[in-house]
């Protein structure tokens, strides 16, 4: 058992926003599943909690009602090693919710995420102060990160 959980707080969408992430990521499965009884606050057969994990992070969903939103003051941050890789999942995650700057996006469900190479800390560290200040200025006008942008950024092309 993992010691720390993130714990997402849903209206009513935790089923959903459950087989969205499973969709998304191809290394994802639910874990386990409680619905809601008739004797139970809660509308019943809806799910209550659901575990579910995505590349071998477990997370748990409730369903709880309008209290509370997500805001992008915490988000889930994914390496990418490739291009590919950056494009599909910032563009699945993104449908039906926001793009955003420096690789910050919204899924449908109101939760941030950062769809990041991993290339970008690489160069972002580099010891050469110019070197990595061109890939910081290049970033700053991305949306979705573009490695091969970033890598000319720092041979100053």
């Amino acid at each position: 058992m993992q010691k720390i959980t993130p714990f997402l707080w849903f209206d009513d969408k935790a089923e959903e926003a459950m087989n969205f992430y499973l969709s998304v990521f191809k290394n994802a499965h639910i874990k386990s599943v409680h619905r809601y009884g008739d004797d139970v606050p809660g509308k019943a057969g809806q799910v209550m909690t659901g575990t579910f994990e995505i590349e071998g992070q477990e997370f748990m969903a409730l369903n709880a009602g309008p209290q509370f939103r997500f805001t992008p003051a915490i988000s889930f941050f994914v390496n990418c090693e490739t291009q590919e890789e950056v494009d599909e999942l910032w563009e699945k995650l993104s449908a039906g919710g926001r793009k955003d700057r420096c690789g910050w996006l919204v899924d449908p469900f109101g939760i941030s995420w950062q769809i990041i190479p991993t290339l970008l800390g690489k160069l972002l560290y580099d010891a050469d102060p110019s070197r990595s200040g061109r890939v910081m200025q290049a970033m700053l006008q991305m949306d979705k990160i573009d490695m091969a942008a970033l890598q000319r950024a720092y041979d100053g092309d």
